[in-house]
């Protein structure tokens, strides 16, 4: 079985070819601190060949959500040194997906600031779940190209704040609605200035910040996590293809690891302007780096990808939350845990740390 065969990624040796996708579980504290019920939820996950994280917060600034974890102060820092220290006694490996949420966010778990985005638009048809229940998306503020600046910098920051707590790389969440993919979209970008306009201006923020992490903590420790045709955050590009394809052509230039690559999801379906493509056959034969795919794959699925030779590993979601011991199930061709999933958002340890694993 592919899914089970020793991989290379940069300078990492994986024991398989699964790689455990981010996934929010809101369980930090008030203060974006990890605890140990998330040292135990990713130390029994180790049998992946490699963790992702859960999105952290880069900064005070990037928050989104309440109860989600950061990696700018001391405390979050040190919080997460026992997060990586259990994994990698247990012989795991694990990256940190870095995060800015952009418009995708409210005031009221913002110290009454709105979001910042590329442009004052906000997200329409959905609404966000805040500290105070669910609520109608603000207009998010403009960003100044000052605090673009400093946005990319502050992606430098938090990459090297990871590396401090013992991260074995970081990964640039560029996907689902979040501020990076808000600037390659028209529907939340109508700048007029080098970020806003073209295609090629449009594509900057994205460019400029993977820069900024290669150059802040070494090629062979950063990836990118893209979503190419999910409109999730009302992400509506006019032109996707064009988009995606300038946007690889651009990172191919770049000396990193990996480019994570999401397919759509049937839950949110794509815009009747956009291609019916396989994400995967269309970007991933694109991509110099090694292509990561994830979503939606059971065992069956995951290993017809690996077969057709562009990916070189898949990343699963909800399969790795409900099964702790995921590749094992796969070798035993054994039952699934079915999710819980009232309790992938906040709470304790039911439905986090309270899945069952094979008995022997």
């Amino acid at each position: 079985m592919k899914l089970l065969e020793k991989n290379q990624l940069a300078g990492l040796t994986l024991k398989n070819k699964m790689a455990m996708s981010a996934m929010t579980r809101s369980r930090a504290n008030e203060k974006g601190e990890v605890g140990d019920m998330t040292v135990l939820y990713y130390t029994q996950r180790v049998s992946a060949g490699l963790i992702f994280t859960e999105a952290i917060r880069i900064s005070e600034e990037a928050t989104g959500s309440p109860l989600t974890p950061g990696i700018y102060t001391s405390e979050q820092i040190e919080a997460w040194k026992k997060v990586t220290k259990s994994v990698h006694d247990q012989g795991g490996l694990i990256i940190a997906q870095l995060w800015h949420t952009g418009r995708v966010g409210h005031s009221v778990d913002r110290s009454g600031k709105l979001p910042l985005a590329p442009s004052p638009l906000p997200i329409q048809g959905m609404q966000h779940f805040t500290s105070q229940g669910m609520k109608a998306y603000e207009t998010p503020q403009e960003m100044t190209i000052a605090e673009i600046k400093q946005t990319i910098k502050d992606y430098g920051q938090a990459a090297k704040n990871a590396l401090s707590a013992g991260f074995d790389g970081v990964e640039l969440h560029a996907a689902n609605g979040y501020l990076p993919s808000q600037f390659l979209a028209e529907s939340s970008n109508q700048r007029s200035d080098e970020y806003g306009r073209s295609i090629p201006n449009k594509v900057r923020f994205v460019v400029e910040v993977m820069q900024e992490l290669i150059s802040a903590v070494g090629g062979d420790k950063v990836g990118i996590k893209l979503s190419p045709f999910h409109p999730y955050g009302d992400m509506i590009l006019d032109n996707p293809v064009s988009t995606y394809t300038y946007l690889v052509e651009e990172l191919n230039k770049l000396d990193f690891a990996y480019v994570e690559l999401m397919k759509r999801s049937p839950y949110f379906p794509s815009p009747a302007h956009y291609p019916a493509d396989d994400e995967i056959e269309l970007f991933g034969s694109m991509i110099q780096q090694t292509v990561i795919a994830n979503a939606g794959y059971d065992k069956v699925a995951a290993e017809a990808e690996l077969e057709k030779g562009i990916a070189g590993l898949i990343s699963f979601g909800t399969l790795f939350l409900a099964n702790p011991d995921l590749p094992k199930r796969f070798e035993k061709d054994a039952a699934l845990n079915e999710p819980d999933r009232a309790s992938m958002f906040g709470g304790g340890e039911q439905g986090y740390i309270d899945y069952p694993f094979l008995i022997d």
